[in-house]
This record gives structure tokens, sequence and C-alpha cells, in this order.
């Protein structure tokens, strides 16, 4: 025997080199034809793009979890209303990521539509269609993609308190595209202590489209803590946000969009300043992700800004003013802010019932964030933006949604806010549209809640929440501005699409909206943040309302004539009646303009 293995003991040798050998290269076979099989079906994939740096190990909770996540919702597309849902293959958990792959650390995703083939073309279409922002990009990024963390780094040494609230976050949506829900779902489980979310709930406003019915909830039943809750009848967001509220158990409600990215460190912020006081409602610095490409936009905590509104009723941004940065140890304080956006806020639940909730009687969307910016500060509470929490949302340019209703809601809630809210303040509303209110409700029980809660008045709220508002009361002129020469009137939106464009002519029709104007005691023509503004140049253009006088500075004379103080410029018709000219001062009917209302003598 001994002579037989002495003759032999080359080959063992070799046999014990090359098994390993061989067995190494059919794990690695095997692994990598594991991987060249996602998406499945027959589908050419981008293998490359796919790929993650894995470690094989056991199967764990986790690893499932994340790993069916990540290649169920990836490959997920809406192609005609019918969805493909490859099974999930391999047991990888994705420990290191690639930095190169699309949208990883938040950087943009760019697709070239001219360059893609007719069927990914009709994709990218339809996506942009669908959703009013590029579905397309979105559908080929991690749902667990990685972002940078944008916290300044003072906030990172910030310490909370040990015992915070949990909360259950709020999640409203509609036919909401998949990755974007999926990843709005995953950014919060990813990045929050597990502790401190006690439940994700998504409230469904009653959606049509087959990926978010039985896809959405084999989906969510893999994760722990997610549920979805489903509205009988088409809701609008406000109804949708009470649906939620109604089943949620947390100490805290967390109201997030479906089209939202959280960040690193984003929620102990906002839940150490509700466990420091009940009333403290909490709104994150909203960050931009870009809608055409998926770039994750940030500033510093300088940079932030504050919520305002104009007397449309129309929610707009502002920067901290000297007062409130005064008023602050630092820049990474709590600010107090007169308003808020509305999407993105963590409210006590005990304190959202205890000052109304939402106003049951507004419809859809539109007014209910400043209805609860108004109740809130009138009430009580404090309405704050925290510096050191982070969340991404996606800026679209339109609505995708699609409404039966033939009634203006916006305006319908607005008025609702205002008949309660606003006592005699909401005249410098109603101006806008010449006092037709319409059909709003009745708002008994709300004017009963405000009594209630014994509120403050809206003129404290002006002085002391808001006392750098411009107040139209204060106008020396308003209303229409006519012609004397014929009967057309200066005629300009405000928004921002309306900025560095000329101001308009157009026949007057004595209904307030692009035709009201007021003369401010700093001598602006203006309406909310626009400023006629002229340059000595071209033609009178709007332009946002700076303060410094300048080629903003107008004086309407006791002839009628409205003249420009830096050029010495009077503001004259063009003889057909179609645009402004800017003239020395004469003697023409097309140079005196008659305003509604003086209210003062210059």
């Amino acid at each position: 025997m001994a002579s037989f293995l002495r003759r032999k003991r080359g080959l063992i040798f070799k046999a014990v080199i090359a098994v390993p050998i061989l067995w190494f290269m059919v794990v690695t076979l095997l692994a990598y034809q594991q991987r060249g099989s996602i998406g499945g079906g027959g589908e050419n994939v981008d293998v490359d793009r796919e790929r993650r740096q894995p470690i094989l190990e056991q199967p764990d909770p986790d690893s499932l979890k994340f790993q069916a996540a990540d290649l169920l919702g990836r490959r997920i597309h809406n192609d005609r209303g019918r969805h493909q849902v490859p099974a999930p293959h391999g047991l990888f958990k994705t420990t290191t990521l690639d930095p190169n792959l699309p949208g990883e650390m938040g950087k943009a995703m760019i697709v070239n539509k001219d360059k893609l083939s007719p069927k990914d073309r009709k994709e990218f279409d339809d996506g942009w269609q669908r959703n009013a922002f590029n579905q397309y990009a979105s559908d080929r990024i991690s749902l667990h993609r990685s972002l940078p963390d944008v916290r300044d780094p003072e906030c990172k040494d910030f310490k909370y308190r040990k015992n915070l609230p949990d909360t259950s976050v709020i999640v409203c949506f509609h036919n909401e595209a998949w990755t974007v829900l999926l990843r709005t779902v995953h950014s919060i489980l990813d990045r929050s202590p597990p502790h401190l979310i006690k439940e994700i709930i998504l409230v469904d406003d009653f959606s049509d489209m087959e990926h978010v019915m039985k896809p959405l909830e084999d989906y969510m039943a893999k994760l722990e803590k997610v549920r979805i809750v489903r509205a009988k009848r088409r809701e609008g967001l406000i109804r949708a946000r009470l649906l939620g509220a109604s089943s949620a158990t947390g100490e805290v409600l967390t109201y997030l969009d479906s089209h939202c990215e959280c960040t690193q460190g984003w929620l102990e912020p906002l839940l150490d300043e509700i466990a420091k006081d009940k009333s403290n409602v909490v709104c994150p610095v909203i960050d931009v992700i870009e809608d055409e490409n998926f770039k994750y936009d940030y500033s510093s905590a300088r940079g932030t800004s504050i919520g305002g509104f104009d007397w449309n009723l129309q929610f707009n941004w502002h920067a901290i003013p000297e007062y409130e940065r005064k008023r602050r140890k630092s820049d990474f304080e709590p600010i107090r802010s007169p308003t808020m956006a509305g999407g993105l806020f963590s409210i006590s639940r005990e304190y959202f019932e205890h000052i109304g909730s939402y106003d049951p009687g507004m419809d859809i969307w539109g007014g209910e964030n400043l209805e609860m910016s108004f109740r809130v500060w009138m009430c009580g509470g404090t309405l704050e933006i925290i510096p050191c929490s982070h969340v991404g949302h996606i800026f679209r340019k339109r609505s995708p949604y699609k409404w039966k209703s033939g009634e203006n809601v916006v305006k319908k809630n607005s008025v609702r806010l205002a008949e309660v809210w606003m006592d005699e303040y909401k005249q410098y509303y109603y101006e806008r549209f010449n006092n037709d209110l319409g059909k709003f409700g009745d708002v008994s029980a709300r004017k009963q809640l405000r009594e209630r809660l014994k509120c403050k008045s809206f003129d404290w709220y002006v002085k002391n929440i808001f006392p750098d508002l411009f107040i139209p009361g204060e106008a020396l002129a308003s209303g229409e501005v006519r012609n004397k020469a014929m009967s057309m009137c200066l005629d300009s939106s405000v928004d921002s699409h309306s900025m560095n464009k000329p101001v308009k002519m157009w026949q007057c029709h004595n209904q307030g909206g692009n035709q009201y104007w007021m003369l401010s005691k700093n001598g602006e023509i203006r309406r909310d943040e626009g400023c006629m503004d002229y340059t000595g140049k071209d033609s009178v253009q709007m332009y946002t309302c700076h303060g410094m006088k300048g080629n903003q500075l107008w004086e309407i004379l006791e002839d009628g004539h409205i003249l420009h103080k830096n050029s010495n410029r009077c503001m004259e018709l063009s003889q057909d009646g179609q645009k402004i000219l800017m003239n020395p001062c004469g003697a023409a009917d097309r140079q005196i303009w008659l305003w509604k209302r003086k209210t003062k003598k210059q």
C-alpha cells in the first residue's frame, strides 16, 4: 500500500490542487450567470448598470428584504399598463455601492433622448406625460441610491434626547410612479433609526394604475412597518391626509409627499423639537430633486428660506429676515417661519387633533398649508423650519393630475380660510376678484373652533409673526390702472414665468386679477412680490421687488402721469394700444392713467 501511494503521489498532489481550482471556477461561473439573469423575460438589461459589489453569505431577513426590494423595484416599468415583475435572484446583500452607477451620491442621471431607440424613446415620453418628471431616469436609478450627507458639520455634532417620540410617516399618493414611490419609502427606512419609525402609512387616493394595486401590496408585504390604506373614492390631498391620520398610532405624525428622498439624520431633529414642546410644528429644509435628471441639490443652513404668502393667498419663499437672525444664537437653531409649504412636516398627533387637524370642508388641495400656518401661530403654537433636517422633493413644473370638478377649488379653500382666520384683512384678498366669493360652504364649525381655542387676531399675526408683509391698506393707490385715451389697462402676471418680461396692455375687464396693482408708500407699482421695473432701455418689465427704489421708483403726478423718477420719463400707451412706451412727459391723453382708488396724497 505504501509503495502504491509513493508511485501515485504526484497524481494525488495534482488532484489536491486541481479540485479547489475547479470548484472555484464553477462557483464563479454560476454567480456570473446569476447576475446576468437579472431582468429575465428576454429583456435586454444593462448588467453593468444593475451590478453591485456583493458579498456571498447565508440568507438573513435583511438580505432577503433589501435584495428582493431592489431587484423587484428597479425593473418594474409601466408598459401600456402591463408590469413585468422578475423574480429576485441570489442572496446578495449590498454593502458597497459603485459611485459611478446612475444617480449615486445624488448625481444627475443624464438621458439624451435623441439617441434612444424608438422603444426607449416612447418609454421616455410616456413617463414625462404621466408624471411630469423623468420617470425613464428614475427607473434606472437604484431604489437605495446613496446621497451625500448634506448636513452642515455643526449639525452632525448635535446631541438629541434619548427618549424621542416615535412617528407615523404618512405618504399620500395617486398613481405615483413605481420607482419614485418605492425610493421614498426606502429612504425613510434606510435613513431613520428603526425604533423611531412606528409605521409608514401609504394612503392611496383612489389610484387606477395596475402597478399600485396588487404589485404594490406584494412588494410592501416584504417590508416591515409599511401598510397601505386605500380611499374608496377620489378624495384629494386634504382628506387623504385625514384618512391617514385616522389610522395612525404613532406619537407624532410626519407627512411626506410621495416623490421625496430623506437624507441622513433627517428625523431626529424634527422629533427633538416636538419632544421639547408638543405645540411645535416643524418642517425639514426642502431640498430640490431636479425633475429632469434627479440631481439632488442642496445648500447650507445659512441659505435656508422661510415661508410667506402674498395677498392672492399663494405661498412663497423669503430670505430669513434680520430680526430672526438676531433672535437665534446660531444658524443651526430652528427658524420661525410665518407659513409652511405644507407637503413635508411633523406634528404631535395629540396637538394635531387639539387644534382641529385639517378643515374637512376644503377640497382636493390648495390653501390648507396657509390655513394650518395661521391656525398654529394664532392659537398658541410655533411653526419652525429645522436647518439640520433635510428632505429632497421633486419639484414639477406642472401637475399631472386631472380632476372632474368644474369649480375653482383653490379659490373655494382660500375663501374658507379667509372667512375664518383673516378678520378685516380678508378684504385685501377679496379685492383680487371683485368680492365675487362664490360658494365656499359652511364655516361655522371652524369659527367655533377658533373661539374655543381662544386664538389671537390676524392683526396680531401680521404685526408679530410676519411684520415684513406688504399691507395693501398702506398703498397710496390700488386697483386697475386704466389709460385715459382708450379702455386699456396695465396687465401682467407676477409669477416666476413673467419676471424679466414686458408689462402688457389688455382690454380693461374690472375683475382684478392681472390688472390689480398697488402703489406702495415706497413708490413701487407692485402686486405681491412683483414690481414694475424700468432700466432706461427697452420696455417696462416685471421684476422681483427689491426695496432699493432705483429702477422701481415711480410717482403718480396730480394730473395722472406716472413718472419714473430715475429716467424722468412718463409711462405712455402706444398708438395701437398694445404696449407701454417710456417718453418725455407731455400733454397727450395716452400718458394719463386713472387708478381705481387713491387712498392718500403723495
